[in-house]
């Protein structure tokens, strides 16, 4: 899969998004398992590891001390189930137990925790730690957290960054998940939902088809499927493969 440099430079959006200035790109690491698997959720059903990606300007600082499946703290907005698959390419794309996963993502206004202060985020988030968490695959590769749908900034589509390890840290792959967009989709609901606190619509947003981190999965790899609505909350399901 072609590698395509991130953006050299984010424009600077509106005063309720992160100010992003330095230069991010897709990483050249990546690797391929066998030829043919399976698993349930989104993306492709073939057999190797997902695309790898930068962890971007605002990885999680000690994900160690973040155990845990909420990781909403004081965040509000539309109500997120995040359930992520882990499967293993050395193995047949069979579940991954005992995987370390990390996730961490923006809020509905498009802020990281645990930065700012800064011209890379105006807002100073950097005494805090909400959307952040880490879990341990369970007996079916799977680990699941309580969330809220992240908001979008400037030069990105909505996404969220994943790391996963091996059982005894050994980095496995880091990687992002992408979210289906379109009419009547999630996104544009969610972004029009002013009385959720989204209140930037989709004026100026950035489509995966755009995205200088998900324009070349044109496997689809990295699309999660979504289910769910504004009242009852969406489950985000995601399959991620490595070489475990």
């Amino acid at each position: 899969m072609e590698r395509k440099h991130f953006l050299k430079n984010m424009f600077i959006g509106a005063a309720s998004a992160p100010v992003i200035l330095a230069a991010c790109k897709k990483s050249s690491a990546s690797s391929n398992g066998s030829t043919s698997g399976s698993g349930s959720g989104s993306g492709s059903s073939t057999c190797s590891v997902s695309p790898t990606e930068t962890a971007g300007p605002f990885p999680t600082i000690t994900p160690s001390s973040l155990v845990r499946t909420d990781i909403r703290d004081d965040r509000t907005g539309a109500a997120l189930t995040v359930k992520i698959n882990i499967l293993n390419t050395n193995n047949s794309c069979a579940a991954l137990q005992g995987a370390i996963v990390d996730i961490w993502h923006c809020d509905k206004d498009g802020y990281y925790s645990e930065y700012g202060g800064t011209g890379m985020q105006s807002v100073n988030y950097t005494a805090v730690h909400f959307l952040r968490g880490r879990q341990t695959t369970d007996a079916n590769g799977v680990v699941q957290f309580t969330s809220i749908f992240p908001g979008w900034y400037t030069g990105r589509a909505t996404h969220i960054h994943v790391h996963v390890y091996k059982a005894n840290g050994t980095s496995l792959l880091i990687t992002q998940i992408a979210f289906p967009e379109g009419s009547g989709s999630a996104v544009a609901t969610v972004n029009a939902a002013t009385a959720y606190g989204y209140t930037k619509g989709m004026n100026g947003y950035t489509y995966n088809s755009a995205d200088n981190v998900f324009s070349d999965d044109t496997a689809g790899k990295q699309l999660a499927s979504i289910t769910g609505s504004l009242s009852a909350g969406y489950v985000l399901t995601s399959n991620i493969y490595v070489a475990g």
